[in-house]
């Protein structure tokens, strides 16, 4: 006597095991009645349609349709995880020699657009190189790559004190991981200091003179040093063009040969200031003390609209 296991068409569960005897209708008549379906054809594991009872042999595993088609239980598998998400095989990943253990359904579902989506969301669809251990291998970042994944997993992003966001945002970018980039970029322009617009101090620029070889160039272009005490110092050949000067003490400094071009001076205190041979093209002098000021060999000459007293 030989023994067979039915299925509905296109499902693995709930089989039943039978005995095969006397005809195929007989068959049909004890799958109806096993299944609770109105059998009319078998089909075998290939979709063969079974239409004599001397092709089926013992342990078999056959398909029992109500007349449709041969649907294919794996497919219909694969099909119906794709749409409910329930794909939970369990996956090693290898990422810089760090291993990271996770569902494919985490890879796949919050991002299905996302790089990690496509590699993971058909077995095989990339042909992934695996370890010896079996673990995908994935030439990133480990430290990086953790908080990517723990966000597929729990949706929030967390990361570790001391950890680089432009690495993880870098990682993002590289995995296609949209809506993380975006919390990303806004948090790391949040996490920036302020833009200090504050002047100078004169503590500070003296050490930045100290600190600088007589040889080279001081490059001062559009600081800001509104207020400070610059008096009695030795600012030769450094260029101020644009710097905001106004109301600065620079009483008995020595700004020989500077480029003062478009600097703001309006207020500066500029008596006994040595300033020959300085570029003053635009530079806006306007209620500034000139009292006793060196203006000899400027390389332009004082325009009227750049009233002084």
């Amino acid at each position: 006597m030989r023994r067979v296991t039915l299925f509905v068409n296109g499902s693995h569960r709930d089989g039943k095991v039978v005995a095969v005897y006397g005809t195929l209708s007989d068959l049909l008549t004890v799958a109806s009645n096993k299944l609770s379906i109105k059998a009319a054809h078998l089909y075998n594991g290939k979709g063969g349609l079974i239409d004599d009872i001397a092709l089926i042999r013992d342990d078999d595993v056959l398909y029992v349709s109500e007349g449709e088609p041969f649907i294919d239980p794996e497919g219909q598998q694969k099909n119906s995880e794709a749409k409910s998400g329930t794909c939970t095989d369990w996956i090693t990943l290898n990422v810089g020699g760090q291993y990271f253990t996770t569902t494919r359904s985490t890879l796949v579902n919050k991002e299905p657009e996302s790089m990690l989506a496509h590699m993971f969301c058909d077995k095989d669809a990339w042909g992934n190189k695996t370890d010896h251990q079996g673990g995908f291998l994935i030439d990133r970042s480990p430290e990086y790559f953790m908080p990517i994944l723990n966000y597929l997993r729990h949706g929030q992003l967390i990361v570790n004190k001391g950890l680089n966001l432009l690495g993880v945002l870098e990682e993002a970018k590289f995995f296609g991981i949209d809506s993380l980039i975006e919390q990303l970029e806004l948090l790391i322009k949040n996490s920036l200091p302020a833009e200090d617009h504050s002047p100078i101090s004169r503590k500070e620029f003296v050490r930045f003179l100290l600190a600088t070889p007589t040889k080279s160039e001081l490059r001062c272009q559009g600081l800001n040093f509104r207020g400070t005490d610059l008096s009695r110092l030795d600012l030769r050949y450094i260029n101020f063009k644009m710097a905001n000067l106004s109301n600065c003490n620079l009483s008995h400094a020595n700004l020989c040969s500077s480029n003062l071009e478009r600097a703001d001076l309006s207020g500066a205190i500029l008596d006994n200031c040595d300033l020959s041979g300085c570029d003053l093209q635009e530079a806006n002098l306007r209620g500034s003390n000139v009292k006793g000021a060196i203006f000899e060999e400027m390389l332009t000459p004082l325009h009227m609209s750049q009233s002084v007293r």
